[in-house]
C-alpha cells in the first residue's frame, strides 16, 4: 500500500501527466524564486524573519528556505513526490495562518500555494517523474518474483 502511494506505477492518460509536468515545473520553480530570496538575505534576515512556531527566528528562516528551496527540487523532479510536498504546504500554511492571519487581501499569494500544491499532492507526479519510474521498476520486480 505505501510503496503505491510513494512509488505509482499506472496513470492515465499522457496529457493529463504533462500537464502535471507543467505544472509541477512552473509552481516549483515560482516557489524556489522565494527560497532564493531567503536564502541570499539570510545574513539580514536570520535574526528577524517571522517565528511563528517558537522555533526562533534562525531556525524559521532555515525550515522556510527548506520549503521554499530545497523540496521543490525534488517536486520538480517528481522524486519522493509527496514527501517532498509535506514541507512545502507546511510552509504555505504557517504563512497564510500565522503570517497573514488567514487575510486573502494580505496572503493571497500563500494561499494560491498552497490550495494548489494541496491539488498536485492529491493528483500525484504522473508518468513523467522519478517515483513513476521508480514505480514501473518495483511493478516490474513483484512480478517476476512471484
Amino acid at each position: 500500500m505505501i510503496k503505491s502511494f510513494l512509488f505509482p506505477s499506472k496513470y492515465g492518460e499522457r496529457s493529463y501527466s504533462l500537464l502535471l509536468l507543467a505544472m509541477r515545473i512552473v509552481m516549483g520553480l515560482l516557489l524556489m524564486t522565494h527560497g532564493f530570496q531567503k536564502l541570499m538575505g539570510y545574513s539580514a534576515m536570520s535574526t528577524t524573519f517571522p517565528d511563528p512556531l517558537g522555533v526562533g527566528s534562525n531556525a524559521s528562516l532555515c525550515l522556510a528556505i527548506f520549503g521554499e528551496l530545497f523540496c521543490p527540487i525534488a517536486f520538480i523532479a517528481g522524486f519522493l513526490y509527496r514527501l517532498s510536498m509535506i514541507p512545502m504546504i507546511v510552509t504555505m500554511v504557517v504563512a497564510f495562518l500565522f503570517i497573514h492571519q488567514c487575510s486573502i487581501a494580505e496572503g493571497e499569494l500563500a494561499f494560491v500555494y498552497l490550495l494548489t500544491f494541496v491539488l498536485l499532492y492529491i493528483a500525484g507526479p504522473g508518468l513523467f517523474s522519478v517515483d513513476a519510474v521508480i514505480g514501473r521498476r518495483l511493478a516490474e520486480k513483484d512480478r517476476t518474483v512471484r
